[in-house]
């Protein structure tokens, strides 16, 4: 079949067939089938989830940086480290399967660390990071939260923090933290 507007240079465009296409561009590249971010659910995370937590934390930190101590120690033992002491851990499902993961540690007097926001590389564009972000602040403050902080890296995490602000998360004086990447704190305060 003829285009016109390619017709005026020479050349013809032939129909695909968009079933068949599709069907072999799915099997070729199952990665870059429509996705929809209607598919997404937030649940609170089960022993089941802990080796898809441990892999999407690995990915992401070290694109950029190296496993700290704090890390090893929270994808280790997400049950000991985080729930143990009163934490919670939200996973992010696409169609059942973890692609998302964002954990609170309980410091006491209703004040929790967000730690480990990570969404699976192959499963970003979903807004997945809006969704377990928006859906876990609110579980965090449902249960009495006063304040959540978070440290973050300005460089390398420059969209989660674009992220946090929507959140309401404001910067704070970074004071001390316990890992080395970190160059911003940043705090929310429901009081």
């Amino acid at each position: 079949m003829s285009n016109p507007a390619f017709g005026r240079l020479g050349m013809t465009v032939q129909r695909k067939d968009n079933k068949k296409s599709k069907m072999i561009e799915t099997m070729l590249h199952p990665e870059k089938t429509t996705r929809d971010e209607k598919d997404v659910t937030i649940v609170e995370y089960t022993h089941e989830h802990r080796v898809r937590f441990k892999e999407i934390n690995e990915q992401w930190i070290t694109r950029l940086y190296v496993m700290e101590e704090e890390d090893i120690k929270t994808v280790e033992d997400p049950e000991g480290y985080v729930l143990k002491g009163g934490g919670k851990i939200y996973i992010a499902l696409y169609k059942g399967y973890p692609v998302g993961t964002c954990a609170y540690l309980n410091m006491g007097e209703g004040v929790y660390e967000m730690i480990k926001m990570a969404v699976d590389e192959e499963y970003r564009g979903l807004k997945i990071g809006n969704k377990i972000g928006e859906e876990s602040v609110q579980a965090i403050r449902n249960l009495g939260a006063k304040k959540i902080i978070l440290f973050s890296n300005t460089e390398g995490s420059a969209k989660a923090i674009k992220l946090y602000y929507k959140l309401g998360f404001q910067e704070v004086p970074l004071g001390t933290s316990e890992f080395i990447r970190a160059n911003i704190r940043m705090e929310l305060n429901f009081d």
